[in-house]
């Protein structure tokens, strides 16, 4: 019998995990799960065609192996997307709907 190792992760030159043959990020499925408490079958659903049981399942095995760095990152994009939106409180479309 020959074994295959199929991972169905990679990183690009930025360090950033991608789901084989898809446009998905690893955060994005691990997002899906923590944020809306996705089951494995729910995302492949929400996602009709485009990933499989397996790379679900890998994509979440990538995060628990490297939890604290994902953990990090998820931190910096929510800290990030507060400040855009604090710097952003008083902007000329948000004054102009503020008006409406």
């Amino acid at each position: 019998m020959s074994v295959v190792n199929s991972t169905h992760i990679w990183i690009d030159d930025r360090g950033v995990a991608w789901i084989d043959q898809t446009n998905l990020k690893v955060i994005e499925i691990v997002l899906e799960r923590l944020t809306h408490g996705s089951s494995v079958e729910e995302i492949v659903d929400q996602h009709k065609g485009l990933i499989t049981l397996a790379q679900v399942h890998a994509a979440l095995a990538h995060y628990y192996d490297f939890e604290d760095e994902f953990n990090a990152e998820i931190e910096k994009q929510l800290m990030r997307a507060d400040q855009m939106r604090q710097e952003n409180l008083d902007s000329p479309g948000r004054v102009k709907l503020k008006q409406l």
